[in-house]
Parts: structure tokens; sequence; C-alpha cells
């Protein structure tokens, strides 16, 4: 091993910035590894975008959220033609090994590379939704709670002081672990999630048996990926990306609507977006991201291939990428019941 490659796939996420780092430190202090950074994910090797990266590249980039080498959604198994082109570059660039940061679409390309073609690539894990099987936790995904954790305190007071209904919207297409985790610690009184439906009634209802008991202020926390029972949702034809999945967002509006219509409670609605995946990571994401970086350096030098850096209780394991092709990592159901123990 001479010369291994790095790229970051997918939606950007905190912690990125601190595998770069581990990667390139690791790689260049214990082995002598001369570092690829591969631009904008899958897409650089696609076009042969691609920049060295040493020890100067990474100074003062762990506490930075983002990815210094870029991301995209793209997926070079869409044409053969990008195929081929992905193929020959990395032939090309002299590239021994790479690794792959990203979630069930990057590291799914990663691990159709590896198992058809042979090529030697391991992966780490990174979601902000947390839904990836075969670890515990992947990084970004506790800093996403801490942010949508603030933002529910905040608008607790507001939904005190006006009386209202205040439904908060936050990141999880298809699990809902985020708001789960940040409706639990932020005390919301109802938490929407994909993995356990809940019809607009259901939900009035909890409101209502609140404000029956005296309390005049409800917090709603809903996954963007949340469908009522009985309601057909509609995202609209939009443009679907690499890997067929449209744009989200909005339920948080229809479950406002419907239940300012069914209460006669004011609601309003608050979408937190791209501000839950975006700047400072916490200290647990850099940690657990440096610990992923500068395993999946030592899993390359071992010859680990087609496996991802996994985190197993407290320990950093390699396991085998086929892990995340067998369905995504849902919500707990346990921690979920705790969280209904304060619904209503």
């Amino acid at each position: 091993m001479k010369k291994i490659g790095i790229l970051t796939g997918g939606g950007d996420c905190p912690g990125l910035n601190a595998v770069i780092r581990a990667v390139v430190k690791r790689s260049i202090t214990t082995y002598a590894l001369e570092v690829l950074g591969i631009r904008e994910g899958w897409k650089g090797l696609v076009w042969g975008n691609v920049e060295p990266l040493t020890n100067y590249s990474v100074t003062g980039i762990l506490h930075r959220g983002g990815t210094i080498i870029g991301t995209s959604r793209t997926n070079p198994f869409k044409s053969n033609e990008d195929l081929q082109r992905t193929l020959a570059n990395i032939k090309r660039f002299g590239v021994d090994a790479i690794i792959a940061v990203g979630g069930e679409d990057t590291l799914g390309v990663a691990h159709r590379l590896f198992k058809e073609y042979g090529l030697p690539i391991v992966g780490v894990p990174k979601t902000i939704d947390n839904d990836l099987q075969g670890t515990d936790y992947t990084f970004g995904f506790d800093t996403a709670v801490h942010i949508a954790t603030e933002a529910i305190d905040r608008i607790h007071t507001t939904a005190e002081s006006h009386h209202r209904i205040m439904v908060i919207e936050v990141m999880g297409r298809h699990t809902g672990w985020i708001a789960t985790f940040s409706g639990l610690a932020g005390g919301a009184d109802c938490i929407l999630i994909p993995e356990k439906p809940m019809s607009i009634e259901e939900i009035a209802e909890i409101i209502k048996k609140r404000q029956s008991s005296g309390k005049t202020f409800s917090i709603i926390v809903v996954a963007e990926g949340f469908a009522p029972k009985g309601l057909d949702v509609k995202y609209g034809k939009e443009k679907t990306d690499d890997f067929g999945h449209i744009r989200l967002g909005g339920i948080g509006n229809l479950v406002g609507q419907k239940l300012e219509e069914l209460t006669n409670i004011e609601t309003r609605v608050t979408i937190l977006g791209h501000i839950q995946r975006g700047g400072t990571p916490t200290a647990y994401d850099r940690v657990l991201a440096t610990r992923f970086g500068v395993k999946a350096v030592d899993m390359i030098q071992s010859k680990e291939f087609g496996k991802m850096a996994s985190l197993q209780g407290n320990q950093i394991v390699p396991v085998s990428l086929e892990e995340i092709t067998r369905g995504r990592k849902n919500v707990n159901m346990e921690l979920y019941e705790i969280a209904e123990v304060f619904f209503g």
C-alpha cells in the first residue's frame, strides 16, 4: 500500500472533517502513506477530481462542520459510462485502497464495487439519521440531536407564553431517531416518527387531554418522513437524486394545519431543516469520527476490505459492508415507549 483515497458522500454532517483529519494523520504519520482527497463523493472518481491531502491540509479542521473535500449524491452505477470512468480513474491515480465515508447510499456503492469488482474498499458510517445497520451510532447524530433539543427548549417559552401548539419538524427520512431523542430530551408532548403510525385525530386527542387538565400549550416533534394514518401525503413531483430519493420537508405544516382545525388552538410550525446538519460538531461526534478514521486506515493496513468501521458498545470493530444492505436500523421501540409515558 502506497496511496489511499478518501471520499465523503451523501448529505454533509458534523464530524466529516474529523474523519478526514484522522485518516490523513494516521496514514502519513504511522504508515507513510500518501492520501488523495476524492472531491464531491463518488463524483470525484467519475470525473477525475482529486487532490493530495497533507498534514497541512487538515490543520485546524477538527472543529469545522461540513467537509473540506466536498460531497454529492452521485451514484456511479447509474450508467455504465460513469462506472467505467470510475474504475479507470482509480487506476489512473494509482489508488491502492479507498475509504468511503457515508450512509446507506454511499456505502451501498462501496459494497457493490468491492463485491462485483474486487476493489479494496473500507467504509466509515456517517448519517445524522443514525439508521445504518451494523453500528450502534453514527457520527453526526449526536450533534443533530443537540441542535434539535436546543431549538425545542427555545420554542417552549413561546408556546407557553402564547398558549399555542408548536410543531417542530426535524430530519429523519425513514426513521425517527432524531425526533425520538430530541423529543424525549426536550420534553415533547407527542413525538411522531415513521415507525409509529398515528392519525391526526389521535394526536389531537392527546392535545385535548392536556388542555382539559389545565395545560395551555403543547410541543409536537415530527420526523420529516412521518405519514399520518388515513392521509395520503404528497410531496409533489420533485426530481429525485441518483439514488431515487425525493426531497422531503413539509409534513410539519400539514400536521400543524390539521391540528389547528381539530383543536381550535393557534398552531405554529418550525422546520429545522439543514440547521441540524451544519456547524460545529459536539465533542462526542469529534471523538467518534476520529476513532472511525484511525480504525479505517488500520483496516486497510490489515487488508480487511469490504468492511466498515463500526461502534459496538464502546469498541470500534470491523463489520461487513453487507450489513448495511439488510435494511435500515429502526428506532428502538422500548425507547419510544419511554417517551410515550410523557405524552399528554
